[in-house]
């Protein structure tokens, strides 16, 4: 038994210390959730999407993220992308349709989720998948910081990958409802505090100036709300006649106040129970 304090601190910090993590299977699956404490790598065997046609008034946000991650899946340049705006206006959803959409193309690429509380570990992460010969869409939803936030220092690993550069098998593509993944009060507080204000908040807003492809989702006008509603039923054989659904769907964003994608979802899930219909 050693008695030298320096050795027995070591021999403890090597007992608590979690053991390297191996790489999982990868071909179990195409899509992975990052946890951590411990670290690893879960699986999913079905993952939750809405098919690509289905997704209305995003054209543009469409062909640019699917042209982009088509590059990548091939092995050529491609860039981070930050899907920003509206919130419920299909950010997500089109993210994983557009993974579907590769991997029907008969390409083989990997999405990982990483929760944005997770970030700190992104390294870890970030080592574990440069040494495997797959590619990979690193995805983030709902990202965005407050004012006394640090995890946006651990997001340059992603965007910028320090001295080893972000791995060449690695793509990040976040969604978030802040174009500058921060709130308008904290930039201006920044401004109106720092010493210097044109440096006061350029480390946090030059964040988003990182991602090379910004999409933008904006609120949609009734006809296209009404547009994904009809989709829905046509996808999944729910009949209803043009005037019921109008006046229907009409009342229902009435009542919650709003008009996007995700209200259209949630009055088709709606109708499709009603009607006795399996979604």
């Amino acid at each position: 038994m050693t008695t030298d304090p320096m050795e027995r601190i070591a021999a403890a910090l090597e007992r608590i210390s979690p053991a390297p993590m191996e790489a999982p299977d990868f071909a179990r699956a195409d899509a992975f959730v990052w946890h951590v404490s411990p670290d690893r790598l879960v699986a999913v065997p079905r993952v939750n999407r809405v098919e690509m046609q289905l997704l209305v008034g995003v054209d543009r946000a469409r062909d640019t993220l699917l042209e982009n991650t088509l590059q990548f899946a091939r092995g050529l340049p491609a860039n981070n992308a930050l899907l920003w705006g509206a919130r419920g206006m299909g950010k997500s959803s089109l993210v994983k349709a557009v993974h579907a959409a590769v991997l029907d193309a008969g390409l083989d690429l990997k999405i990982v989720e990483l929760q944005r509380e997770d970030l700190p570990s992104v390294n870890r992460l970030l080592t574990l998948l440069r040494e495997s010969d797959q590619r990979f869409v690193l995805f983030c939803d709902d990202l965005s910081f407050s004012h006394d936030d640090q995890h946006y220092k651990s997001l340059k690993a992603v965007l910028d990958g320090g001295i080893e550069g972000r791995p060449e098998n690695v793509v990040f593509y976040a969604t978030s409802n802040r174009r500058h993944l921060m709130p308008r009060d904290m930039i201006e507080n920044e401004r109106s505090s720092g010493i210097n204000p044109s440096e006061a908040v350029e480390e946090k807003v030059s964040l988003s100036d990182r991602f090379g492809l910004w999409l933008g989702f904006h609120a949609c006008d009734q006809d296209q709300y009404l547009a994904m509603i009809r989709g829905y039923c046509d996808a999944h054989g729910v009949e209803i006649d043009d005037a019921s659904l109008r006046a229907e769907a009409i009342e229902w964003q009435a009542t919650r106040g709003a008009r996007s994608g995700r209200v259209a979802w949630q009055y088709f899930t709606d109708l499709a129970g009603r009607r006795g219909i399996a979604v």
